[in-house]
């Protein structure tokens, strides 16, 4: 059974960084798509950033664009969202997210407050 795990959420002020970790575990070996979601309160939850599984490349939200780096280890196992210059409207629980097989694997959340 997969699972999903992130870390890396804290409390920061505006203009400063986070670096988000997600890691997966109980999968089979392979290249997955993965993405970031987040939810703010009161709000849906939004897609952030993508890696394809082929080729590796990254997707983002226009919000982020310029500011948020999404990576993956070479093992797979590990997932990582950069987030620089942080804005208020970026607080939100961050999800890491992994479909296989038509199974949708989501982490527990990580929060992320942008205050002064």
């Amino acid at each position: 059974q997969g699972q999903l795990v992130e870390s890396g959420g804290g409390l920061v002020q505006p203009g400063g960084s986070l670096r988000l970790s997600c890691v997966a575990s109980g999968f089979a070996p392979g290249i997955y798509a993965m993405t970031w979601y987040r939810q703010a309160l009161g709000k849906e939850r939004e897609q952030v950033a993508t890696i394809t599984s082929a080729g590796g490349i990254a997707l983002y939200a226009d919000s982020v664009k310029g500011r948020f780096t999404i990576s993956r280890d070479s093992t797979q196992k590990f997932l990582y969202l950069q987030m620089n210059n942080l804005e208020r409207e970026d607080t939100a629980v961050y999800y890491c997210h992994r479909r296989k097989d038509g199974v949708d694997y989501w982490g527990q959340g990580t929060q992320v407050t942008v205050a002064s």
